[in-house]
């Protein structure tokens, strides 16, 4: 067999292995459904909170405050002990669990957008959670500290001390927990568009 029938092949070829495709960096389906469920449970967690702090400033405190001073500062005393429960601390620091989550899960996905809603939600619950721990709570001891009602000697100057700051104070969490529903709206709005992407708003 004649040399001359390799001629044909160029002499300065080489084969190289191709270089692997490159796919958008789109969220995988699973993972966008669970920041769905995600964002959705913490929307519906900071809402519970939002209502809890709104019932009392519209019906719980104007109806104690329709009663005297001794039936005010012992139902006070009474709620303060009853809210303790597991429920009320499952969406408490729940909503502030989850909506920390939901902005990782968020940014990890990239969705720049989406991710800001969430995280402007997070600040404004911290802000009520301050709220509620450097005040309301330390507000609530004190009337606890100030023992049975029946044994108060003034019972005018505890509550005095205590209704007003603390209706005030509660105004601000309900506004807090409000604007970051509204937050948390939105975002959940961005993350169910098909176009919410890094740049959306």
């Amino acid at each position: 067999m004649s040399a001359a029938r390799f001629t044909n092949v160029a002499p300065n070829t080489q084969m190289t292995p191709q270089a692997p495709l490159r796919h958008p960096a789109l969220p995988v389906p699973a993972r966008r459904s669970a920041a769905g469920l995600v964002l959705g449970a913490a929307t519906v967690a900071t809402a519970l909170m939002a209502g809890v702090f709104f019932s009392f400033d519209v019906a719980v405190m104007p109806g104690l405050g329709r009663g005297d001073d001794r039936t005010f500062i012992g139902a006070m005393q009474n709620i303060n002990v009853a809210i303790e429960n597991p429920v009320f601390f499952l969406a408490f620091f729940g909503a502030l669990v989850l909506t920390a989550v939901a902005a990782f899960q968020q940014r990890r996905l990239g969705r720049r957008a989406v991710f800001g809603w969430a995280l402007a939600s997070v600040v404004l619950y911290v802000v009520a959670l301050l709220v509620t721990m450097g005040a309301n709570i330390p507000l609530n001891d004190e009337l606890a500290k100030a023992g049975d009602p029946a044994h108060i000697r003034d019972l005018a100057a505890v509550r005095d001390k205590f209704e007003n700051t603390w209706i005030a104070l509660n105004m601000m969490r309900t506004a807090a927990c409000t604007v970051a529903v509204g937050c948390l709206s939105r975002a959940l709005f961005l993350h169910g568009r098909g176009d919410a992407g890094t740049g959306s708003r």
